[in-house]
């Protein structure tokens, strides 16, 4: 019988790779393993469970264990994932995206995250997109207008007016800063 286990701040391949290797440090078997949830052979016993948590907690990730903090890091996971790892154009909505993959009341979801995170759900997404925007204007292969259209933004206008609202420059300004103020994915 196989067991899950959720795990907070696994936010890109490496992060899922530094958890691998632990698992197997550890000898503890795993059937698979993606952003923020790994499926465990069997149930870890208490011995087990805490050396897990405490070397995850050593390497910057931790251990999800009520309902809620396991929604939450789902939801961002999902974000992150489609932003940041998917070359897939973000053509859907996202309020029909969240609540059909975790078979819940966007509305509920979206209360639940703002009530435990300082933020918003929509402006958790804005700060993800922005970040993958700045990260796409530093790799300078892709032109504003196909960003936007990859992101799902209506215009160039638009992405670049929220782009200024949140980091304070236009995009062609970011391109041209010498700190171009890039944040990791889990402090966004």
């Amino acid at each position: 019988m196989s067991h899950t286990i959720n795990i907070k701040n696994m936010v890109c391949p490496r992060c899922i790779s530094a958890v691998s290797g632990i698992l197997e440090a550890l000898s503890i078997s795993y059937t698979s393993i993606k952003l923020g949830e790994v499926e465990l052979v069997s149930t870890l016993n208490s011995i087990k469970k805490s050396s897990l948590s405490r070397v995850l907690q050593d390497s910057g990730f931790s251990l999800i264990n009520d309902r809620k903090s396991q929604l939450i890091e789902h939801m961002k996971n999902l974000v992150i994932e489609k932003i940041h790892h998917s070359n897939e154009v973000i053509d859907f909505k996202w309020p029909n995206f969240i609540g059909n993959k975790l078979n819940l009341d966007y509305k509920y979801l979206s209360s639940l995250f703002s009530s435990v995170e300082s933020i918003t759900f929509e402006q958790y997404i804005i700060n993800q997109k922005i970040e993958r925007i700045k990260e796409l204007i530093v790799y300078d292969e892709l032109t504003l207008s196909e960003i936007a259209f990859k992101l799902n933004y209506s215009s160039v206008a638009y992405l670049s007016n929220q782009f200024k609202k949140v980091t304070g420059m236009t995009p062609t300004q970011f391109k041209s800063a010498v700190n171009r103020n890039r944040k990791s994915l889990d402090d966004v």
